[in-house]
């Protein structure tokens, strides 16, 4: 009798476009199948299926989404011609910088005033110590002065907030001490896109259950006891936006409930001041093509358009291919680093023109009223 090993065939199959476009590499470079690691599974689809490129965004767009990629003025110029050529009208850069930093970033993107907007960060400095507060709320006034019209990205996995340099363990967004700089981000119209938690694979148990590891490894805080959890996080943010009705909140990556849609729904319904961006959290959701679809039908007024990824044209093009597409079962590894299969979401004119424009502008416009 002749055993079908399941799993020698998956591996075996995975090397079947190799053959089809003339065979395989020399075998001192190819790995037997029992010697391929999953981290280096990268998956090719062989489907005979509609594949749609889609050069260029069906409507102008507002990343409100990215970070100071680009260093030095050639960089940011080939920024602009790449979001002239893919239709972003214009690019929000979430810093998260205070002081010298910010006023530098600033003046590096200066040049562009039209095509990129800079948002600054809080200054943790003494967070943990009497009187904590004032200050920070100076150094907000000062970025303002400068030029930030936004706050962001701010970033709190568990541990108390932080980005990049800064840092201030055991600080939540809805502590006490945070108040006086939220009050000041609605009087002075500033929005403010926040951070918490993880996608839930980092949560789960590093096995072979769970169906995000090849990311969630790298990621993982399944082995970090002492943070607050991934529903934990999502109180802590409800408790802020509840507690600041005046200021305008954004959490980006879908504030981390890709695969809880409907908790996430929730509080869309209740707080009006609330916003999500879909930044970085594509391949989260395509895979779930139905579901996905429905509910940017549902929250259409509450969702916008972001990437979080850099500045190259290949990946604006594959977010505007799951966004505007109805393609099925592709991969894009160098983009996303998963390995499941993406879909397209075929969202109509309505939805799109909202996600990609108008709501960032419902935002950016109300901020301006706030502050006069």
């Amino acid at each position: 009798m002749i055993r079908f090993n399941c799993k020698r065939w998956l591996l075996f199959s995975s090397l079947l476009p190799l053959l089809a476009l003339g065979g395989l590499p020399p075998a001192a470079a190819q790995p037997s199948p029992e010697e391929i690691l999953l981290k280096d599974y990268r998956p090719k689809s062989i489907y005979r299926i509609p594949r749609t490129d889609v050069p260029k965004a069906r409507y102008r767009v507002i990343d409100m989404h990215s970070h100071p990629y680009a260093k030095g003025p050639e960089q940011i110029a080939e920024w602009v011609r790449n979001m002239d050529e893919v239709g972003i009208e214009k690019t929000i850069i979430l810093t998260g910088a205070v002081g010298s930093r910010f006023d530098a970033t600033y003046e590096q993107y200066a040049k562009y005033p039209d095509r990129f907007e800079l948002w600054c960060g809080f200054d943790y400095s003494g967070y943990d110590q009497p009187g904590y507060g004032p200050a920070a709320v100076k150094e907000l006034e000062r970025c303002y002065r400068v030029g930030a019209r936004g706050v962001g990205e701010l970033s709190d996995k568990g541990s108390g907030m932080a980005f990049r340099r800064e840092a201030a363990k055991g600080l939540h967004p809805d502590d006490a001490r945070m108040d006086p700089l939220f009050r000041k981000c609605a009087e002075l119209g500033m929005p403010v896109n926040i951070h918490v938690a993880d996608p839930i694979w980092m949560y789960e148990k590093m096995d072979q259950t769970n169906d995000g590891l090849m990311n969630a490894f790298e990621w993982r805080l399944d082995n970090k006891p002492d943070i607050v959890g991934h529903s934990g996080m999502i109180d802590i943010l409800e408790r802020t936006i509840k507690k600041h009705p005046k200021t305008t909140f954004i959490a980006c990556h879908f504030a981390n409930l890709s695969y809880d849609l409907t908790r996430l729904g929730t509080l869309f319904e209740k707080y009006p001041n609330f916003y999500a961006d879909i930044s970085a959290r594509y391949a989260e959701t395509a895979p779930i093509p139905r579901f996905a679809a429905a509910f940017y039908e549902k929250y259409r007024d509450r969702l916008v358009y972001g990437t979080d990824m850099g500045f190259d044209k290949a990946m604006y093009r594959i977010t505007f291919r799951i966004l505007e597409t109805a393609d099925e079962h592709f991969y894009e590894t160098e983009q996303f680093g998963y390995h499941w299969s993406l879909n397209g979401f075929n969202l109509p004119d309505s939805i799109l023109k909202r996600l990609y424009r108008d709501n960032a502008l419902r935002i950016l416009n109300a901020r301006k009223a706030a502050a006069q």
